[in-house]
C-alpha cells in the first residue's frame, strides 16, 4: 500500500507497494480477459465501508468496478483501517496523505457548524482546497504510469458534488469520466425554518462555485458526465447534454437489503430510517400518528440520531405515544437491513433529499415506501411501487402522511403489492453488479464516443 504526503518528495517505485491484487495478479487478469476489462484509475478520495452516506457508496461502487475493470483506487490515508478490514473486492489501492490540510479544514468546519449535523454545504465549499490537495497528490503519484499508457480512463467517484472540480480532468491523458454528480436541487421555500436550523447560510450564494477556479475545465475535458436525477441534470449547462447520462449514484447491496418479508400481522411496522435533522422532517411521521386514532394502532420505529431528537422525544410525551413509537437510534447498515426486513412501509418525509440511498434499500427490501413528491425520492418511486405526498407545507405534509398512511394499514394486499414491485425495480437498477455492468458501458462509450450513449434506465 501506497501513502504519498505533498510534503515530501515523490516516493521511488520501488518502495511501493500495492493492496488486494498484486501485480502477478493483474497480468492474469488482462490475459485471462483477453484484454477486453479497461484498466481504470478510480478516484474516491471518500470510500469506507463503515461511515454512512457518501464514503460507504463510493466504497460499494468501487467493489463493484473492480468486478468488472482492473481497478486502482486512490484514496484517503484515513480510510485504509476499514479498507484494509474488509478489502476492496479485487481493486488495487493507493492510500494518499493529505490529511496535513484536510484535517485542519475538517475541523475549522466542524466548528463554523458547531458540529457534524448540520450545514453540510458549509462543509463541501470549506472541502475545496483539500479536495485539489487530494488529486494533485494522486497527479504526482500516477503520472508516470498515465504517460505510459498503463490506464484507459480515469473515473473521479467521488466526491459527489457538482460544486467541486477536477484537477485531474485537465491533466489527463486518457478520457475523464465525472461522476456521478448529485447536487442543484433547491431548498422548498416553504420550510424557511428548517433551512435556518440547518445553518445552510451558503446556499443563498450557491451559485458562485461556478466562477471557482478548473470548473469549466473540468466539464469541458470530461469524456462523460455521470448525473443523478433532472435536479442534478439541470444544474449543468445545457451545452453538455450529448456527455451527460442520467446515471443515480445511489445502489443496493442484495446481501444486506433483500426482499424477505415478514410473517402477516394486523399491527403494521411503519420505519422511518435517517438522520434526525431538519431537512428529513422526522417530526411529520410522529405528528401523523400523534392525529390518527387508526396509526395509533400500529407501531412506529425510527431509526437514527441527531439533533431533532429532542424535538420528537417532547412530541412523543405530550401525545402520549409512548406504546406506538419506538426511538431505536444510531444503527449498523447490516441492522438497519434487518430492521428493514421486519417493517411493511417506509416513510421517509425528507424535503430536500439529493440521493435517496435509504429509499433504495427500503425498496430492495419489499417495503411500501412513502415519499415526498420532491427531489430524489420522487424520482425513484413511481405509482404501481409506492406513495408520493405531495410537497406543501408542514401542515399538509402532516395531513398527506396521516392520510396515506392511514390507507396503507386498511389495505394490507396494497402494502404487498407495492413492496413486490418495488423490490423488482431496486434489483433491476440499483443493484451494486448491475451498476457496475452500466458503468463498463460508459468506459467504452468514453473510449469511443462515436457510438449509441449509454441508458442506465435500459431495462436489465
Amino acid at each position: 500500500m501506497t501513502e504519498v504526503d505533498l510534503r515530501m518528495p515523490l516516493p521511488s517505485p520501488s518502495y511501493l507497494t500495492e493492496s488486494s491484487v498484486t501485480k502477478v495478479e493483474r497480468k492474469a487478469c488482462g490475459a485471462r480477459d483477453n484484454g477486453q476489462r479497461p484498466r481504470v484509475l478510480v478516484l474516491a478520495d471518500v470510500c469506507n465501508p463503515d461511515w454512512p452516506s457518501l464514503p460507504v457508496v463510493g466504497y460499494n461502487y468501487a467493489k463493484a468496478l473492480s468486478e468488472v475493470a482492473d481497478v486502482t483506487v486512490a484514496t484517503q490515508v484515513r480510510n485504509r483501517p476499514n479498507i484494509e478490514r474488509d478489502g476492496l473486492g479485487r481493486a488495487q489501492v493507493v492510500y494518499l496523505d493529505t490529511e496535513w490540510i484536510a484535517a485542519p479544514i475538517h475541523r475549522l468546519g466542524t466548528l463554523i457548524r458547531r458540529g457534524g449535523a448540520t450545514g453540510w454545504t458549509t462543509q463541501i465549499a470549506m472541502e475545496y482546497p483539500s479536495y485539489l490537495a487530494f488529486e494533485w497528490a494522486a497527479w504526482r503519484h500516477f503520472r508516470g504510469r498515465l504517460r505510459k499508457g498503463e490506464f484507459d480512463v480515469i473515473h473521479r467517484i467521488t466526491p459527489m458534488s457538482p460544486t467541486l472540480p477536477s484537477l485531474m480532468a485537465s491533466l489527463s491523458t486518457v478520457p475523464f469520466v465525472l461522476g456521478p454528480l448529485n447536487g442543484g436541487l433547491p431548498w422548498p421555500s416553504a420550510f424557511q425554518a428548517e433551512l435556518k436550523r440547518e445553518r445552510e447560510w451558503l446556499s443563498w450564494v450557491r451559485d458562485a462555485y461556478k466562477l471557482l477556479p478548473f470548473r469549466s475545465a473540468t466539464l469541458n475535458k470530461a469524456a462523460a458526465i455521470l448525473a443523478a436525477f433532472d435536479h442534478t441534470i439541470a444544474d449543468l449547462p445545457a451545452r453538455l447534454s450529448g456527455k451527460i447520462v442520467d446515471f443515480p449514484e445511489v445502489g443496493v447491496d442484495p446481501a444486506r437489503f433483500s426482499a424477505e418479508r415478514p410473517p402477516k400481522r394486523e399491527r403494521k411496522t411503519i420505519l422511518f430510517a435517517g438522520r434526525l435533522v431538519p431537512y428529513k422532517l422526522p417530526e411529520v411521521i410522529v405528528g401523523a400518528f400523534a392525529r390518527s386514532d387508526i396509526l395509533r394502532r400500529h407501531r412506529l420505529v425510527v431509526v437514527g440520531d441527531g439533533p431533532e431528537r429532542s424535538r420528537l422525544e417532547q412530541m412523543i410525551a405530550e401525545h402520549r405515544l409512548q406504546d406506538c413509537v419506538e426511538l431505536l437510534g444510531q444503527r449498523t447498515q447490516r441492522e438497519v437491513g434487518a430492521i428493514m426486513r421486519d417493517a411493511e412501509i417506509f416513510a421517509f418525509p425528507s424535503i430536500r433529499e439529493l440521493g435517496a440511498g435509504v429509499v433504495v434499500e427500503a425498496m430492495a427490501c419489499g417495503m411500501a415506501c412513502v415519499v415526498v413528491d420532491y427531489g430524489a425520492p420522487g424520482a425513484l418511486i413511481g405509482p404501481d411501487r409506492g406513495v408520493k405526498v405531495a410537497l406543501g407545507d408542514h401542515q399538509s405534509l402532516i395531513a398527506g402522511y396521516c392520510r396515506e398512511l392511514e390507507s396503507l394499514v386498511l389495505s394490507p394486499e396494497r402494502i404487498t403489492m407495492l413492496g413486490a414491485a418495488a423490490s423488482q425495480h431496486a434489483r433491476a437498477h440499483y443493484d451494486w453488479d448491475s451498476k457496475a455492468g452500466k458503468t463498463l458501458e460508459v468506459y467504452h462509450w468514453a473510449r469511443n464516443p462515436s457510438g449509441p450513449k449509454p441508458d442506465f434506465w435500459a431495462q436489465t
